[in-house]
């Protein structure tokens, strides 16, 4: 069957929608078009032996449910079953359809449905499909939908078990196509454009040598599954690279709906749809020990998480197996900021990696720009990266076109980790920009309006996806495309090799670096603290005085918390007299000392004797508001010293920078700092170590800005034009 044949097949089935138009919006068709699909699939495979096993169900009928399960399995010879005599086939004789009752339709089909085995009547039960036979009974749609459906011969009888399987896969992830497609907005939470897979599949796979093995056995997983696009995409490829190869297939998501189409899928193609589990990857992660109770690894893990989404409702889980169980459970290295969980995904696949010594694993995972440069040095993210890189687990960051998904517009990045780097790769992460590796939708669908070319999908469409994919297995520092660009910026094509064809009128030919290698240590950084020493002249003027009313110690004084309103008066009269106090003393110093002191040092032993004289005997804290609100920074003052005699740094003049983790620190500071505050140091208890990705500033191509001849040109040009459409008005 070619790909035209179950495209074909896909869109006759939704066609459908026509007579679901009205009572149903378009984004709602899924709702029916996908669980009737199963049904139909199911009841197709069922019917050449539905005598037998309504047979084998009397005759083991009372008995324990794991008996007939069994019985029941080898009956139909597939992992589902249905016990009713109902049929989801056209009318005629000898069959018992569920058409040839009309005005019970609707009960009989929620019979039939329930006499399905347990795994297909919990796929129906998150498909909520109950309600959907109500709603279209309601509308008088029931029995319409129901025939066409009943039409359908989805048995692929003329084929192998294994290839109708295979096929009807396909027809079954063209449906889940076009309903992401025709709900676009929702779209991006469970649906990943197919060329994206098959680009990240391209990219996790192709370097693996044992993949033409015979009957060799790969095990993949998707922690956010959604509807099963990634793991169908990774199974194909390994399957047309080795038909004899054993892919098996796990993943976990906590949407219904996605998690009821994903393993629909999986029965469909005649995988363990078992392993497709429904609930929270971080709570309850399904796939933590395997049958006989050990830590599950995978051969290959995929995903897409849900960009920008916070991970609340899982932090107190998160928080605790960090605090409790570190680097010994998922999320040792540290949390991300609250409102975007992405990289604990990563970290959750990280602690799935099978043991370098018994093969390793690789990783592809869509990212946002976030966890790219995302946090400072000492937090979450940077800890994070820090501890993928410093383990060389990082392999490559791939920039995609944007506009590429259907529910966001923005930048994308494909990141490829591995705990078994070939020789050439260690130490060592390759940085892509394939930004401009798109060519444009015929037809936009909500954000997506451009896609990697794929001439395996649309014969037209130049082979973007397998240039990607040659840059990541060339792995060479500084290699260059040509792209050709039009008047408004935008790619008209891109090519490795210098384009004969000159650029037409308000196009331009640009040679861009489109693969960089760098060394691990070169995304590191220690950030220092630079302190400049606090230098303070006090005078006692009116101005300087009247602050110490705002300061917040110096206000407190006469303020109570007591509930008791005589003892809260008597503390408040108290603090007031205090109040007072304190400005005598200040107003006697001021007789005495009406100059400018530039020594903190000074102006302290001039205030001293005064306060003692006075029987003031100022508390830590006033001191503190009295300087506060005498003292002024000044340039030319002397520096303030603690007791050791060690210059105190001004917490206004602090700043940082970053140095390269290949430089030294003392080297930068003379080089960069120094010329500039001869006065400054490092504060070297607060150096911390981070990374960053800032894969956009390495592909940085400074374009120097047109001349101002031209831009001058251009406006009189405008000005001309439109005074000559003004003249036309006012004629």
């Amino acid at each position: 069957m070619t790909a035209e044949t179950h495209r074909q097949i896909a869109n006759d089935i939704w066609s459908i929608c026509n007579l679901l138009r009205g009572p149903y919006k378009r984004n709602e068709y899924r709702k029916v078009i996908l669980p009737l699909t199963v049904l139909r699939r199911f009841d197709c495979l069922l019917a050449p032996t539905k005598a037998q096993a309504l047979a084998t169900f009397n005759q083991f009928k009372g008995k324990p449910e794991n008996i007939i399960r069994s019985v029941m399995q080898s009956a139909t010879g597939y992992p589902f079953y249905n016990l009713s005599k109902l049929e989801l086939r056209p009318s005629e004789k000898g069959v018992n359809s569920l058409l040839d009752d009309p005005s019970n339709l609707a009960p009989n089909l929620n019979s039939y449905i329930n006499g399905f085995s347990p795994n297909v009547r919990a796929i129906m039960e998150r498909f909520a499909f109950d309600q959907q036979i109500a709603k279209m009974a309601e509308k008088n749609l029931l029995f319409k939908v129901v025939q066409k459906f009943a039409s359908f011969d989805l048995s692929f009888s003329h084929l192998t078990p294994d290839q109708a399987a295979m096929q009807m896969g396909y027809v079954f992830e063209e449906l889940i196509r076009i309903g992401a497609e025709q709900s676009n907005e929702e779209a991006g939470e469970h649906f990943t454009p197919r060329e994206v897979i098959k680009l990240m599949v391209n990219l996790l796979l192709s370097p693996e040598q044992d993949l033409r093995r015979s009957h060799v056995v790969k095990t993949i997983y998707d922690p956010a599954c959604g509807t099963g696009g990634m793991l169908s995409v990774a199974e194909k490829y390994i399957r047309d690279l080795n038909s004899e190869a054993n892919p098996l297939l796990y993943g976990q998501d906590w949407n219904d709906e996605a998690w009821a189409v994903c393993r629909s899928d999986m029965l469909i193609k005649g995988e363990d749809a078992d392993n497709i589990a429904l609930g929270d990857t971080f709570t309850k992660d399904a796939h933590a020990r395997d049958e006989q109770g050990q830590k599950r690894t995978f051969d290959y893990m995929l995903a897409n998480p849900p960009f920008g989404v916070e991970w609340k409702q899982q932090q107190r889980y998160i928080e605790h197996e960090r605090d409790t169980l570190g680097y010994n459970g998922r999320f040792g290295a540290g949390t991300p900021r609250i409102n975007d969980g992405a990289l604990l995904f990563l970290q959750h696949m990280i602690d799935k990696m099978r043991p370098a010594a018994e093969g390793g694993s690789r990783i592809g995972i869509v990212f946002n720009g976030s966890p790219l440069f995302t946090g400072d040095a000492g937090g979450g993210e940077s800890e994070i990266r820090r501890w993928i890189i410093e383990n060389d687990w990082l392999e490559a960051v791939i920039a995609l076109p944007d506009q590429l998904f259907y529910n966001t517009g923005i930048s994308t990045y494909i990141w490829v980790l591995t705990n078994h780097k070939e020789a050439h790769r260690k130490g060592k992460v390759q940085l892509i920009d394939a930004r401009n590796h798109w060519v444009p939708m015929e037809k936009s669908l909500g954000n997506k309006r451009r896609r990697i070319g794929d001439p395996s999908d649309r014969p037209k469409d130049p082979n973007y996806i397998g240039d990607i994919t040659g840059l990541h297995g060339q792995f060479q520092d500084g290699t260059t495309r040509w792209v050709l660009f039009d008047k408004d910026g935008k790619v008209v094509t891109l090519t490795s090799a210098t384009s004969t064809e000159p650029a037409s009128e308000g196009q331009s030919w640009k040679e861009l670096v489109v693969s960089k290698i760098f060394d691990n240590e070169d995304f590191g950084y220690h950030k220092i603290t630079v302190e400049r020493p606090l230098r303070l002249n006090f005078n006692a003027t009116p101005e300087r005085l009247a602050r110490l009313e705002d300061e917040t110690v110096f206000k407190n004084l006469a303020t109570s918390a007591k509930k008791d309103e005589a003892a809260r008066l008597k503390d408040i009269e108290a603090g007031e007299a205090r109040q007072q106090q304190i400005r005598e003393l200040l107003a006697e110093f001021a007789r005495r000392h009406s100059e400018q002191i530039n020594d903190r040092k000074v102006f302290l032993e001039r205030l001293k004797p005064i306060d003692r004289e006075l029987g003031v005997r100022l508390g830590a804290p006033e001191l503190k508001a009295v300087v506060n609100a005498l003292g002024e920074r000044d340039e030319n003052a002397e520096i303030c010293r603690n007791r050791d005699g060690e210059a105190e740094p001004d917490a206004e003049l602090r700043d940082t920078e970053n140095v390269p983790l290949k430089e030294s620190i003392q080297a930068y500071f003379e080089r960069e700092v120094l010329p500039h505050v001869p006065d400054a140091w490092i504060d070297h208890s607060k150096t911390k170590v981070g990374y960053e990705i800032p894969l956009n500033r390495h592909f940085y191509r400074y374009e120097p800005p047109r001349e101002l001849a031209v831009i001058e040109g251009e406006i009189k040009a405008l000005e001309a034009d439109i005074v000559r459409l003004l003249g036309e008005v006012t004629a």
